[in-house]
């Protein structure tokens, strides 16, 4: 056998774990943290093909809420990011809100308030990268909704959308 085909030493791996750890970074860990829930969440919405047996409204609120935790310590450590993970939160209670979810219940006034910039980011867009990850699960209109109330038609330009009209959606200078 040549050396070249044997495996690392356990102290060999010891070693390479601890150069990875030394180059990690924690706001890296929580905006990775950050895109899994969002990607986790929408896809328990159960909006996505193939994904309606999945369906779980309890674990979609649990990751907004669990995103929105996040987003003070966020806003510190990583500024560049807040507009795409405001975005995914818009779009994951947009989604929460169209498979039958209530809205968020007593602290989402308050957390509301800490995410208020969510629908301006929501229509500014962003191009991060990291939590732009957590886009691949948007829902698309016209999923399946079966046992859902029927869709609404789909507001005309330059009307407000279903959220806007009902009034449970709040926007800025509105």
């Amino acid at each position: 056998m040549s050396s070249e085909s044997r495996e690392p030493s356990e102290e060999q791996l010891r070693a390479a774990y601890e150069e990875e750890i030394k180059r990690l970074r924690v706001e890296h860990i929580l905006l990775e943290n950050v895109a899994a829930l969002a990607n986790l969440g929408m896809r328990r919405t159960g909006l996505a093909p193939g994904t309606e047996s999945e369906r779980d409204p309890e674990q979609v609120r649990l990751a907004i809420e669990s995103i929105r935790a996040l987003l003070p310590v966020l806003e510190q450590t990583a500024p560049s990011q807040i507009s795409a993970i405001r975005d995914a939160v818009s779009q994951l209670q947009i989604a929460f809100v169209k498979i039958g979810g209530q809205a968020a219940r007593a602290g989402a006034a308050e957390a509301g308030a800490a995410g208020s910039g969510a629908a301006e980011a929501g229509a500014a867009g962003s191009g991060a990268a990291e939590a732009g990850a957590a886009e691949s699960g948007v829902a698309r209109p016209g999923g399946p909704g079966e046992g859902a109330a029927p869709q609404p038609e789909p507001s005309k330009p330059g009307e407000p959308g279903p959220a806007q009209r009902s009034g449970r959606l709040w926007v800025p200078g509105q």
